[in-house]
């Protein structure tokens, strides 16, 4: 079972009306306790470079809602945005500009050939790198792409469960993933040696974050691969789960996790 292909099922329904893409953002950063960790590590990051315009890439935008929270919430700054994905690439510009929102621009790139040089003040590159064989080639980009004193946020999964793999016999729930998914260790002998200096690290999805998952996103998700019917039927189940998920998450968040099944790791150039 995975959930990407439901989750693109939502996402075509956001293409219809801005309103709707914003609803749609406001759900992820909701219900996904990554958002959480981002937005605040995002906000922490941005006071580091004081009232000074910054300049952003967002590697690996998605559906764009990490450029929406980064253009309402880390001003001034500019953005470029880029993924793999033509269609996501276009549904994002359509929406921004519908919006009239400046300084954001959009491209399609493949990171492991992007050739930017001393040109970002940030990096952000949620979950991506567990989809990207050649991981170095990548990080090494990131650092030319980097300014001096520029920083470099990832959120992946960890090898501690990182992709809902537990053994070698279980298969991923979330697929498409090159690598189950990183540990303070790796993405330190990976990042140190081209330059980079470790900021912050931390492991998320630590023990009441991991059922909060599995309540929340999980379990409601299997039943939609199983049938669609079962759409009809979310919203009595979040009425009856969502509180104990939103609890659970809370105090994930607010927890210093020895490990997690997801890792926050912050670098400076």
């Amino acid at each position: 079972m995975h959930y990407d292909p439901v989750k693109d099922v939502f996402a075509t329904a956001i293409k219809r009306f801005p309103f709707t893409r914003k609803i749609f953002y406001k759900t992820l950063d909701l219900m996904f306790l990554r958002s959480w960790y981002v937005r605040r590590e995002l906000k922490n990051l941005r006071e580091l470079f004081r009232e000074n315009e910054i300049s952003i890439f967002d590697a690996g935008t998605g559906f764009g809602q990490y450029s929406y929270f980064m253009k309402k919430n880390l001003l001034p700054n500019s953005i470029y945005a880029v993924d793999v994905k033509e269609n996501w690439i276009n549904d994002c510009r359509q929406f921004f500009n519908s919006e009239n929102i400046p300084n954001i621009s959009f491209a399609v790139e493949d990171l492991t050939e992007i050739q930017h040089e001393n040109k970002f003040d940030l990096i952000v590159c949620v979950d991506v790198m567990e989809h990207i064989e050649d991981d170095v080639k990548v990080f090494a980009n990131f650092f030319r792409a980097l300014k001096n004193g520029g920083f470099i946020l990832i959120n992946t999964p960890s090898i501690f469960g990182g992709s809902d793999v537990h053994d070698e016999d279980d298969e991923s729930f979330v697929g498409e993933h090159a690598r189950q998914g990183y540990s303070f260790e790796d993405l330190k002998l990976k990042l140190e040696p081209l330059g980079f200096s470790v900021h912050l690290s931390k492991y998320t999805y630590g023990f009441w974050g991991d059922k909060a998952w599995r309540l929340g996103i999980k379990y409601p998700m299997q039943l939609l691969n199983f049938s669609k019917f079962f759409i009809l039927l979310l919203p009595f189940y979040y009425l009856l789960t969502f509180p104990f998920t939103l609890l659970m998450m809370y105090g994930d968040f607010l927890s210093q996790n020895s490990i997690g099944s997801g890792i926050l790791f912050v670098a400076k150039k």
